[in-house]
């Protein structure tokens, strides 16, 4: 049976300097917007701040799941802590969708007697905001493709640039025509923008936690491949799951006709899945033709 190594190290952790470069940036950023809405009575510009809020705190999560992922495996954690990168996107998703629904009813409430607002300061708050945003998208959008965790925290910068064009857009048709209900009008569009992105992002993190097949590798293609295996009888329980985004592992028993020896057979194997999937992590079984140890199971 092969060994399972615990060293392998997560996608996130590869692009936790650039993860470092954006919280800054809406740290530094979010102190500006508070002001910016209170001075101004903008809701759609609270409504960004209180994403950027989220941001800062989700950027600041995923950092903390990097760093926690990063320690070593011990006799009580013998998978080591990547999991806490996917919790971390999780609370991330959550977090998005909850701001999302409390913006949807403050845009209501505000429906019923829009408020006045001070347009010219909320379009140049807004728009500093935007370019923040779009620096901290370009700084993540490559990373977001390799990892759930870094996904979370582009997804929140994301939605806070929807945020920032939606405050931008209202602040000039109120400049212009004065009819203030394009704020919470434009507040409820982003809310309601945000929320299939994010459902995705949770749906996916949620699999990870069920210990789901991950979508990058094809479990059936899997089978195939050891079946064909030269040595090999059969396979059965065979299992693949994720230990965190970029770390694949799985474990299957393996039914031989002794025509190679285990070592030999172990090899093969490994070689091929690891060179075939996105798999880091390998455990076989080796059985002879006859061997029952209870229930089979896939």
């Amino acid at each position: 049976m092969s060994e399972i190594k615990t060293q392998t190290v997560s996608a996130s952790s590869k692009h936790k300097k650039n993860l470092l470069v954006v919280l800054a940036l809406s740290g530094t950023y979010l102190i500006a917007e508070v002001i910016g809405g209170v001075l101004t009575n903008s809701l759609a510009l609270l409504a960004d701040a209180a994403h950027m809020l989220t941001d800062v705190v989700g950027l600041l999560l995923a950092l903390i799941a990097i760093k926690i992922a990063e320690r070593k495996a011990d006799a009580a954690k013998t998978y080591g802590y990547y999991r806490t990168e996917i919790l971390a996107a999780v609370i991330n998703a959550v977090v998005l969708l909850g701001i999302s629904i409390y913006v949807l009813y403050e845009a209501y409430l505000r429906f019923q007697n829009p408020p006045a607002v001070q347009s010219k300061s909320m379009l140049i708050v807004a728009g500093i905001g935007l370019i923040v945003n779009i620096i901290g998208m370009m700084v993540l959008r490559k990373d977001s493709g390799e990892s759930l965790n870094m996904k979370g925290a582009y997804f929140e910068v994301l939605s806070d640039m929807l945020t920032s064009v939606g405050v931008m857009i209202a602040g000039v048709i109120m400049l212009t025509t004065q009819w203030y209900y394009a704020d919470p009008l434009i507040s409820a569009a982003i809310g309601l923008l945000i929320f299939p992105r994010t459902w995705r992002l949770l749906k996916e993190a949620v699999n990870v936690l069920l210990e789901g097949t991950p979508k990058d590798v094809d479990i059936n293609n899997l089978r195939k491949l050891l079946e064909q295996t030269p040595g090999v009888i059969g396979v059965h329980d065979l299992h693949v799951w994720s230990l965190t985004s970029g770390v694949n592992a799985m474990s299957a028993h393996i039914i031989t006709d002794n025509t190679y020896t285990r070592n030999e057979l172990l090899k093969a194997l490994t070689d091929q899945t690891t060179g075939s999937f996105k798999i880091s992590h390998t455990t076989f079984q080796i059985e002879e033709d006859g061997y029952e140890e209870g229930p089979v199971h896939s």
